[in-house]
């Protein structure tokens, strides 16, 4: 562990992990991906406890609580304090409810929020299912131990797009807007790169497709918070079903648009916190191979050992 880089602040590790890769056909966080059977979530674990993070808690489904214990909570438990949680249909403002044929959670506001009650410190954000490399939890990391909490100023982690795209298909990301920066706006939309090998993004909104730079950054879904920001999410939380009345057996509470409203009152700022660090991911049954041979090649490098957890202190 580098000097300085562990300021030794509390800091949380969230992860949501409530999704059950429906393009992957699986469930992604416990596919062996590492030379000694490690998942994705493991090396995101590991790179925490460098970064100086204390604890992690896992946004998980009821249904799959035992399997995930037994997996992924076993294999760190004796290395970071670790709580779960669990997010529900039913963990919704009162006087309102879902349509009884719905089964998927609503978003990752609500999954963020399903932390409010464990979390009281600052904290970073993840999808279990993807590889963050070592610079994006140096960088978030670094920012949480320096922000003012109560400055109502938060952070997401800058992906260079071409580091951020599988050969297999699309991938969902958020595409960041800046100035001087600061995120003015994040549109969450479908990037591929085409047979001309131009990066192509398509709102999720509908909007018109726009063609992407090399190295515009988009957000891969690691953020970094403070408490306060449950207070946001749970005042939006009715305004949102309230809006979306009409759709509620499919309409998604998502952080990128919880905070593109923040910014848009001027309830907070969001900095960009720029990373040369390179996503790796299963998206696809078919990204496994090279996901696998990655990890490979960052091991034989020395970036992580070889058996993960044998190694954690040195």
């Amino acid at each position: 562990m580098n000097k300085g880089e562990n300021k030794m602040k509390d800091k949380t590790l969230l992860i949501m992990a409530a999704g059950m890769g429906s393009r992957f056909g699986g469930l992604k966080q416990i596919e062996p991906m590492g030379p000694n059977g490690e998942f994705l979530i493991d090396y995101s674990i590991y790179d925490a406890i460098r970064c100086g993070f204390t604890k992690v808690v896992f946004i998980i489904k009821k249904e799959i609580e035992e399997v995930f214990k037994e997996t992924i909570g076993k294999r760190v438990e004796d290395k970071i304090k670790v709580e779960y949680v669990f997010q529900t249909l039913e963990d919704i403002p009162e006087g309102y409810t879902l349509p009884s044929d719905r089964t998927k959670p609503l978003g990752t506001s609500q999954a963020i929020l399903a932390a409010r009650d464990v979390i009281h410190e600052p904290f970073a954000v993840i999808n279990a299912d993807d590889f963050y490399d070592y610079d994006g939890f140096r960088v978030v990391s670094s920012f949480l131990d320096q922000e003012d909490p109560n400055a109502m100023v938060y952070a997401t982690v800058g992906y260079q797009v071409k580091n951020t795209l599988t050969e297999h298909g699309s991938v969902k990301r958020g595409v960041c807007e800046e100035q001087d920066g600061y995120l003015t706006t994040m549109v969450e939309s479908v990037i591929e790169r085409d047979e001309n090998g131009t990066i192509t993004a398509s709102p999720l909104s509908g909007a018109p497709s726009f063609t992407m730079q090399e190295d515009q950054y988009v957000s891969m879904n690691l953020f970094g918070f403070f408490p306060s920001i449950f207070n946001y999410l749970m005042e939006q939380f009715p305004t949102f079903l309230e809006e979306n009345k009409d759709n509620l057996d499919k309409c998604e509470f998502l952080i990128s648009e919880s905070l593109h409203q923040m910014i848009e009152e001027k309830k907070a700022k969001v900095k960009v916190l720029p990373t040369v660090a390179v996503w790796q991911g299963v998206t696809y049954k078919e990204d496994k191979e090279a996901v696998v041979k990655a990890l490979q090649k960052m091991c034989d490098e020395n970036k992580y050992p070889q058996s993960l957890w044998k190694k954690e202190n040195e």
